[in-house]
């Protein structure tokens, strides 16, 4: 059993998804960000675990399920801030963000028994989840993040530490428009596509 670690944005008009505009406008890009980081969370909450925790920058909303926990990020870039998600955790611990609306509990759903850690790459170069079984937060820091190495240079991070790392499926990030329909595609009966089918058909788009 592990403890899963969401990291998250309050999803805000013009503070989240903002590659989504255009063709989206801010307002439509918050909708599509609280529908995926609610397919998220509802993945998450159906997965086995010990604990659940979203670490959040911003004030929770009704999009949370109940069961979890809400911690503040810190400060700093986003190597700090997950570096900090895993120093709150005293056993294994897997995170994700809210980037991918088609994860399911299977995927998350990892044991530990014959790996150290898990690393699940992004289409984009990044990553999309990151398990260890030991958290260790000086496995993330100085790790160059939004960029098309990150992800390569996260798991070369975890393989110069010694770790056996095993990965998960590679998934695509929502960042874009074409992000969007590509993923809607591929889970079709979630909210973040029940969202994005409402936006397009008033919009056109």
């Amino acid at each position: 059993m592990t403890t899963l670690l969401v990291i998250a944005k309050e999803p805000l008009p013009g503070k989240v998804k903002t590659r989504l505009t255009p063709p989206f406008t801010p307002r439509e890009a918050a909708e599509l960000a609280e529908a995926a980081l609610a397919d998220t969370l509802l993945a998450v909450a159906a997965t086995p675990a010990d604990r659940r925790v979203l670490v959040l920058d911003g004030a929770p909303g009704p999009w949370l399920p109940p069961g979890f926990d809400v911690v503040r990020q810190c400060a700093g870039g986003l190597d700090e801030r997950l570096a900090a998600a895993f120093a709150g955790c005293t056993g294994p611990a897997l995170l994700i963000g809210m980037d991918t609306p088609q994860v399911t509990p299977e995927l998350l759903g990892v044991d530990f028994a014959t790996c150290d850690a898990w690393f699940g790459p992004a289409e984009d170069g990044g990553f999309w989840a990151l398990g260890l079984a030991e958290p260790d937060p000086a496995l993330l820091r100085g790790v160059p993040m939004s960029t098309p190495v990150t992800g390569a240079v996260q798991r070369d991070r975890l393989v110069a530490a010694g770790l056996r790392v095993r990965d998960l499926p590679l998934l695509r990030d929502v960042d874009t428009a074409a992000d969007a329909r590509a993923v809607a595609a591929r889970a079709p009966h979630g909210r973040f596509a029940a969202r994005l089918a409402r936006c397009t058909a008033v919009t056109g788009r």
